[in-house]
């Protein structure tokens, strides 16, 4: 019998090579090497990104366009359309320069994105993370002088720096330098107060800045309901990681913006909840960007003996 066996495995094991080898011939996609797989995950992200920033501006009804074009521009070619497709090729080689004239915003606010991301972290000081007590304080402070503020019709707005530095925004207004407090917060925006036309920057659970500009958002499909704090708010949401809090001065309402998308009409609990989420969430996306390299790629460190 085992005479037998050892012929039958033989013949299987040259037929596996034989599938082996036709596949491997005859499917490419066998033949892919990890710098491909890995080229294919960049792309991947770019591409997702763009649409992502794309989704709800007029600059996706651009895009949309363009692939029409260039749509038009492949069909004429393959009937082979000679004169269309003519007109077509020089509309794309001057379009190149329009598209850069009409995407402007977009590429800016992507490489701002990029040079104040934790690739600026290497070459710049990261700020100091509020520790558990101080967050809770500061948190708490924020929403005790929200809700008095909410009541009182009056007109507020915050930025809490997360990974991207707003030094250059920082500088538009007055620099400080205090804990935050209820009292405090409501005598900066107190609407006599110098320093209530603009907005308060918070860095590592303190105030570093009041009476700060901000940038207003280009999102035209924002309501008309929306005063220019509520734009600027959302504008610094867009070209920054920060999370905005804003105070409505007609109708008192809370309102609070992050990564450009605005949520209206909060309770000051809900705010202070949101606030801890969001702030907590990115204190820890900060530290996960300084650990190790090799860390960081082949997973969490084992920690007291834990698998």
């Amino acid at each position: 019998m085992l005479e037998n066996v050892i012929p039958m495995a033989e013949d299987a094991l040259s037929a596996l090579g034989v599938v082996q080898t036709f596949l491997q011939s005859d499917i490419p996609v066998l033949h892919l090497r990890l710098a491909d797989l890995l080229d294919i995950a960049i792309l991947s992200a770019v591409i997702y990104k763009l649409l992502w920033m794309l989704r709800k501006s007029s600059s996706g009804r651009v895009l949309r366009g363009v692939l029409i074009l260039l749509f038009a521009m492949w069909l004429s070619s393959y009937i082979t359309l000679t004169a269309t497709s003519f007109l077509l090729n020089k509309v794309v080689e001057w379009g190149i320069l329009a598209l850069v004239i009409l995407f402007q915003p977009e590429l800016r606010r992507i490489l701002e994105r990029v040079g104040s991301s934790s690739l600026g972290l290497v070459f710049a000081a990261a700020p100091k993370a509020m520790t558990g007590a101080d967050l809770d304080i500061a948190l708490n402070q924020t929403a005790e002088a929200y809700a008095s503020m909410s009541r009182d019709k009056v007109g507020a707005l915050m930025v809490f720096e997360r990974q991207n530095i707003l030094d250059d925004v920082i500088k538009t207004g007055t620099a400080l330098d205090c804990a935050i407090s209820s009292e405090l917060l409501k005598n900066i925006f107190w609407n006599k107060a110098p320093l209530h036309d603009g907005a308060v920057i918070v860095r590592g659970g303190r105030i570093v800045g009041a009476g700060c500009m901000l940038p207003l958002s280009s999102n035209t499909n924002l309501s008309r309901d929306l005063g220019m704090r509520h734009r600027a708010g959302i504008g610094m949401s867009e070209h920054s990681d920060a999370v905005v809090i804003m105070v409505s001065e007609e109708t008192g309402s809370i309102s609070a913006a992050v990564g450009g998308m605005l949520k209206r009409h909060l309770a000051p609990e809900t705010l202070e909840r949101l606030l801890h989420n969001e702030l907590t969430n990115g204190s820890q996306e900060e530290k996960s960007t300084q650990r190790p390299l090799l860390d960081r790629v082949w997973g969490r460190r084992k920690e007291d003996g834990q698998p």
